[in-house]
């Protein structure tokens, strides 16, 4: 169960960097700002931020080695990482369905929605292997009989 979780985990980041290179080339941005620019102005409370390319591409590289360099702590089954991947996870599968849900919005395939499929089966496993990660080995033992 060890290294299904480290995997998991792994397999969630390495989508998440597909996924913003999806994001890049596609020119996200050019969609998001005016999105979110928009809904400013109907909802001045709204919180989302608009960006440069530059500061975005580096917060999003820097958030996936941070996210690359937890994975030793996720194959040794560190509590820490065990509690953050379950909204890690929540997070890329909102994000996920968020691409899927744009080209109705957009009337055109979005961008990012290309890989959006990957950030969704990935972080279902990633749930999935969180939570046979929270069991005991006993417990594990016993869920795998009855599942049987």
């Amino acid at each position: 169960m060890v290294k299904r979780f480290g995997t998991a985990w792994v397999v969630l980041t390495l989508s998440l960097a597909a996924h913003v290179i999806d994001e890049a080339v596609t020119g996200f941005l050019a969609v998001y700002n005016p999105i979110v620019r928009s809904l400013r102005a109907q909802f001045a409370w709204f919180p989302m931020p608009l960006f440069t390319f530059q500061i975005w591409i580096t917060g999003l590289c820097a958030i996936v080695v941070v996210l690359l360099a937890l994975s030793p702590l996720a194959f040794r089954r560190s509590p820490f990482v065990r509690i953050a991947a379950y909204p890690y996870a929540a997070i890329m599968l909102l994000n996920g369905a968020g691409h899927l849900i744009g080209p109705v919005y957009l009337g055109r395939w979005a961008p990012g929605a290309t890989t959006a499929p990957l950030l969704i089966a990935a972080s279902l496993w990633l749930f999935a292997a969180a939570r046979h990660g929270d069991l005991s080995p006993s417990e594990s033992a016993h869920h795998r009989s009855v599942e049987v």
